[in-house]
Order: structure tokens, then sequence, then C-alpha cells
């Protein structure tokens, strides 16, 4: 059973058209449930709801938000479809959204707009909206899914609590949830041909408003998940350059009228945001001439109206207690970037004549290459190719391990948990091992970006794909060279204890637990207890 829910206030009068093309379907009707959450209409949407003999839930108007928690659930499907009222969705949605569930990693997935209005603001929205799915097209994963086509597993999606209720209003809680999922490394997936036809913005002060709420409500969110700040896999870098600048156009201009050069400024602002806006400004002359005469007017009230909605929003939120908190603040965030980058380079300088002392080493001792370069996951479970010195017996990885040095099963306690004693471990792996000079060349995988100096240990993919929700938490940063582990009995702890420590570390981060951790590391290696 797959049950498709529609939260709904107030929408006669896009309700019916709703419901009628999820009626008609390609997937056999006994197949779906359709759930409609009235919440607090005054108007004939229960009504409407009960004339298409769907299941109508009814409550006091508290926000799409809950209202969609509410259907999630009362749903007896184990795939939760999302769309709104006013989505018309196309005959074949509901097979679309369904197909990345084939893979059972598949967590989510989103779908896309298209519209069939005829005016230029909606068509420049439609625009805006396929430049933002042909980069989502080219990402193998995405963080960022959209409720008017959504798509959850059920038993992940109530066991992290399903949309947040601070949000009222329908502007940012369904990126909140999809940024939550994939902090723990959910596999989210887009699905470009599950289409909902959607009735966009038809005036400039309906597209103003809409785009200055989601910029108000963003800047809440970001509160929560200050590195979406950085990289989302829907919002272009361009916009957020564009928004800076909007913000010095309106600087200079105050500025002008009792400072002449920065009229000057003015003017090369407004250059540089147009600069900024010519690749897609090319892209919409190719598809609609005529809605590129307006764009570059629309992308300016864009910038403008996403910049006054997060001034205000930090305005209201920034001195307010808020019930979330991230891993790592974002100021946190960037002093341990910094740390992490000159540590990277002054290790790398400074290992570089123990490293070439350890490659002679490993290949005199044993053929095979230097390095041992294997698929790890990173930070919300993305996965890099992490580097070590080699210390196995080259093709040790084919070789069938005994079962007294892996856990027996990757659904016990403790999955894939490496014990002493492993015979592919050559004689300079030992040492290397027990020095943790086997490590040195991830100060590379450290200036990459891909790790930090200090954080949770970089797990296999495949052991991440058998972590229950409570272990994905650890995902949430990134992974270190060193970590709690190191300091606190390295391969002596098993896969719950681990995580463990790894928790306290990310619920209590601090910059002087990095480097207390540090200064621990090297007593830990030079006792050895632990190695492996």
């Amino acid at each position: 059973m797959i049950s498709v829910i529609i939260p709904a206030h107030d929408a006669q009068e896009t309700l019916g058209e709703c419901l009628a093309a999820l009626k008609a379907q390609t997937l056999d009707r006994d197949q779906y449930e359709i759930l409609v959450v009235d919440d607090g209409s005054a108007d004939r949407t229960a009504e409407i709801a009960r004339q298409h003999a769907v299941r109508l839930i009814q409550q006091p108007k508290v926000g799409p938000a809950a209202a969609r928690n509410r259907g999630a659930k009362a749903a007896r499907g184990e795939i939760l479809l999302f769309t709104d009222a006013d989505c018309e969705p196309a005959p074949d949605w509901i097979e679309q959204m369904l197909a990345p569930f084939r893979d059972p990693e598949i967590a989510g997935a989103k779908g896309v707009y298209r519209t069939r209005q005829g005016g230029l603001v909606p068509r420049f929205v439609q625009l805006e909206y396929e430049d933002r799915y042909a980069r989502m097209s080219r990402q193998v994963c995405i963080d960022f899914v959209d409720t008017y086509s959504a798509a959850y597993r059920r038993d992940i999606f109530l066991a992290n609590g399903g949309f947040d209720v601070l949000f009222p209003t329908a502007s940012v809680e369904d990126q909140e949830f999809s940024f939550r999922l994939a902090r723990k490394g959910y596999r989210l997936l887009f699905a470009p041909g599950a289409v909902v036809y959607h009735r966009h913005d038809t005036t400039p002060g309906e597209y103003w408003r809409r785009k200055f709420g989601i910029g108000y409500w963003k800047a809440l969110l970001l509160r929560w998940h200050p590195e979406r700040a950085v990289r989302d896999s829907h919002t272009p870098q361009v916009l957020k350059a564009q928004i800076g600048l909007v913000g010095l156009l309106g600087l200079s201009f105050l500025l002008a009228s009792f400072w002449a050069p920065a009229g000057w400024a003015a003017a090369s602002i407004a250059g540089l945001f147009l600069l900024t806006a010519v690749s897609f400004l090319l892209r919409v002359v190719a598809r609609d001439p005529a809605v590129g005469v307006v764009a570059p007017f629309l992308l300016l009230w864009r910038a403008l109206a996403l910049g006054a909605g997060l001034v205000a929003g930090f305005l209201r939120f920034s001195f307010r207690a808020s019930p979330h908190r991230p891993p790592i603040s974002g100021l946190s965030r960037a002093v341990k970037r910094a740390m992490d980058v000159l540590g990277s380079v002054a290790g790398l300088i400074l290992g570089a004549p123990l490293l070439a002392l350890a490659a002679v080493a490993i290949k005199l001792d044993s053929s095979g290459p230097v390095l041992f370069v294997q698929e790890r996951a990173g930070e919300n479970g993305r996965p890099f190719r992490m580097a070590k010195l080699r210390t196995m017996v080259e093709g040790a990885e084919r070789m069938m391990p005994d079962p007294t040095d892996l856990a027996s099963s990757a659904s016990s306690a403790s999955p894939a948990i490496k014990r002493r004693g492993d015979p592919r471990v050559t004689r300079v792996g030992r040492l290397l091992r027990r020095t943790g000079l086997d490590e040195l060349p991830q100060l590379w995988n450290v200036l990459k970006g891909e790790m930090s100096l200090v954080g949770p240990r970089p797990e296999e993919t495949r052991v991440v794909r058998s972590y229950s929700d409570w272990h994905r938490q650890r995902l949430a940063v990134k992974p270190g060279m060193t970590g709690p582990m190191q300091v606190q009995g390295r391969a002596d702890l098993g896969l719950d204890e681990r995580v463990r420590l790894e928790l306290d570390y990310i619920r209590d981060y601090s910059l002087w637990k990095d480097l207390w951790i540090l200064a621990r590391t090297a007593a830990a290696v030079v006792s050895g207890r632990g190695a492996y």
C-alpha cells in the first residue's frame, strides 16, 4: 500500500483537480490510498474530499507541517507520497515517485514542477525551477526535497519525527526535514519524471511575498543547519552572491547621496550582478526570448526579496533561544576548518621524510602499492576515497577473513569491528599501525575538506549500510584522523561503545575538546593501547 498525503487549507478552488488527477493514475487504484488532511478550512475543502471518496482527516488549523505529520501517522502505506492541494499530478506520477525505492537503500525522493500558465512571471518561475533541476540531475544523491512532489519511507519518516511544526506556514519545513535526513547519511534521489503541474506566482507582488517568506524562515533553518549556508543540492552558489551584491548595491545608493565615489561603486556592483546572471540569462533567452527581456529585473527582485527576508528572519530569531542546535556552530565550523588546513599543511611538510622512509620499508617488506585507498563514508554519509599506507598483503580485501577477526554479522551490535592478530597484516604494517604512521596520508583528505583532524573515525560504506537510525547520528560531522575512539580504546571498542563516545563528542563539541584529543592522541599512539 502506498499513501498519498495532501494537506489542505481553504483549498476548494484547486483540491478537486488534484484529487481527480490522483484517482486517474496509471498505478492500480487498489495499490494506493489518498489522505486529505483538512487543516481548519472554512470553505468547501472537506466537502470536496468527501465527494471524491478519499480518507479525510480534519483538525484545527495548525499548519501544513503538522497536517502532513498527522497524515503520515494515520497512513497505512509503507511509502509516503506528499503533494499539495494546488498541484495536479501527471498520470504516471505515483509510478515515477516509486521507481527510486526499488533500491532498498533509498530513503526519499523528489519530483518536479511543471506549469501550463502563459504569463511572463510564471514562465520565469518555471525556468528558474528547471535551472535548479538541471543542477540536481548531475548529482548522485540530493539533500533537498520539496513536498510538492516528495516521497519517503514511512518508518524512516516517523523515526525522525517528520516535519518540524515550529514552521507554522508553508515555507522551508520540507527543506529542513530533508537536511535532517541527509545529515544522517540517508540517500535521497531526484526523480525528474515525477511531474506535478502547478499554478506559479502570477504577479511580481506574489513572487516577492513567496521569496520573502522563504528567506525569512530560512534564517531560522540556518541556525540549525549552518553548513547549508555553504552548500546544498538545490541552491545555486551564484544566488548567494547575488543576494550579497544586492545588499552592497543598496548600501552604495545610500552612501552616494553624500559621497560621490559611492555612485561609481554602485555602478560597478550592478555590473557584477549582471555578470553573475549571464549564464542563466543566456539559457532563458534560448528557451523563451520574451521571458529573457524581464528576467534581469526579476532576478534583481528575487535577490532583494530573499535578502530582505533573511535580514528580517535573522533579526527575529538570532536573539531567541532555539529548541535545536547544530552539531557544530557556524563560527566553530569556520575555526575548525582553518585549524584543519593549517594542521594538514604543517603535517604534510613535516611528515614527508617519515612518509618516504615508510614507503621504502613497505616496498622492501612485501609486493604491492605503497598506498591503500578505500571508499569511506564522510560527513552526511557522502562517500570519499581515503588513503592510508598499505599495512596488509596485496589483495587482502579479496581474502576471506577469519571469522574470529571480524564480527559475525553486519546486523549484530558491533558489525565489522577489526580485531588483533589478522594474518593479512605485514611485519612493517604492524609497526605502522602501532605508531599510527599508516594514517599520515589522510592529511591530504583533511586538506581537501573530506576529513578533519579530529572527529568520528571514517567508516567503510558497507558498514554504514547496516547502521540503525541511532548509529547514523555520528555522520553529522566530518570524520577525523583521530577522535574519541583513538584516545579511549581504539580497536578495543565495539561499535555501540564507539558511537556513544562519538555522539558525546558531537553533542558537547568545542574547539578545546579537539585540542585535548589531539594532545592525548600522541600518548595513545606511544602506548599502543587498542592498536591492531
